[in-house]
Formats: C-alpha cells, sequence, structure tokens
C-alpha cells in the first residue's frame, strides 16, 4: 500500500496549487465522521442557552477591541 501512496503522492505532487489544495480538502472531508445525533442535541441545547442569558441581559458581551487589548496585554506580561 506504502508503494501506491507514494506513486498518489508524486502524481499530486504535480498538480498546481489550486488543485493540490481542492483534493487535499476532499481528502480531508472524507474522514469526517457524521456528527452524532447526541452531540448535535447537546450543541443545539448550548446554544439556546446562550441566547436566552444573552436576551435576558444574565450576560453581556465584550466589544472585540476590548478582548484584544486585553490579549495583547496579556502578551507583555
Amino acid at each position: 500500500m506504502a508503494t501506491s501512496v507514494t506513486h498518489l503522492f508524486e502524481e499530486a505532487s504535480r498538480l498546481d496549487e489550486g488543485d493540490r489544495a481542492a483534493l487535499a480538502g476532499l481528502l480531508l472531508e472524507s474522514l469526517d465522521q457524521p456528527p452524532s445525533p447526541d452531540v448535535e442535541a447537546a450543541w443545539a441545547a448550548e446554544i439556546e442557552r446562550r441566547i436566552s442569558q444573552l436576551d435576558s441581559g444574565e450576560i453581556e458581551t465584550v466589544p472585540w477591541e476590548e478582548v484584544k487589548a486585553r490579549l495583547l496585554e496579556r502578551e507583555s506580561l
């Protein structure tokens, strides 16, 4: 199998950059597993919870400029 993979790699390496990127994307997508229904349900519930917190005023957002300033300050320590 290694020989055929090596051969495929050599052939793919001859492609232009855009085609190599497209091929890489397709290969990565082929490894993706369908999401678990339980995981999808948990994410949906979490999203609803967070939206509810925002709508009720329980939590407030932080402007990006403030977050960015905090991160830059942290890096300088």
